[in-house]
């Protein structure tokens, strides 16, 4: 099977759409600050955000790895275990990063708010999760497998800033 990335890079409204709405950027994977994984596991930057964010890929392996997303503001949280989970994340919820409560509510009210700039938001999300081959599961199920990422799964994976061996802050809403 060919690598999501790489199905990513060939699919251009797949990858505009990634890259906005949804603020995932793969050329954008450097982090501008030196980090590491207190596991001291493997990390690797592969893609990034519009406001200096950056996702890791943690361990070794390939698209299937659990990634961390680091903000640039000293946040930090496991987002997803693997990329195909990622890229759905950002396609079906966007506004993941503003979602302060990870409920359906909320991400209600965020979508709306995008639907007034994007009227064709749902079409174009559509196009590029078909342009990828993906399935689309509801908002509520994506949200509620994020909270789950980010606060069981992600407790594994802290990331230190090296210079000053301080961890970032683990809090999931500080770092979405």
């Amino acid at each position: 099977m060919e690598s999501l990335i790489a199905a990513v890079r060939e699919q251009e409204e797949a990858a505009r759409f990634l890259a906005w709405p949804g603020d995932f950027d793969l050329d954008r994977g450097d982090h501008v600050e030196q980090v590491h994984l207190a596991s001291g596991a493997t990390l690797e930057g592969f893609a990034g955000d519009g406001a200096g964010g950056t996702f890791f890929f943690c361990g070794e392996g390939g698209e299937e790895r659990p990634i961390l997303y680091a903000d640039s503001e000293g946040g930090a949280a496991l987002v997803a275990i693997g990329l195909a989970e990622l890229v759905r994340l950002s396609l079906v919820v966007p506004w993941w990063q503003d979602c302060q409560t990870f409920t359906d509510e909320e991400s209600r009210e965020l979508e709306a708010e995008y639907l007034e700039d994007i009227p064709d938001l749902a079409a174009r999300r559509n196009r590029a999760a078909a342009a990828l081959g993906l399935d689309l599961p509801g908002q509520a199920e994506v949200l509620a497998r994020l909270r789950e990422v980010a606060t069981r799964l992600g407790e594994d994976f802290v990331l230190i800033f090296t210079p000053e061996g301080h961890p970032y802050e683990g809090s999931v809403n500080r770092a979405v």
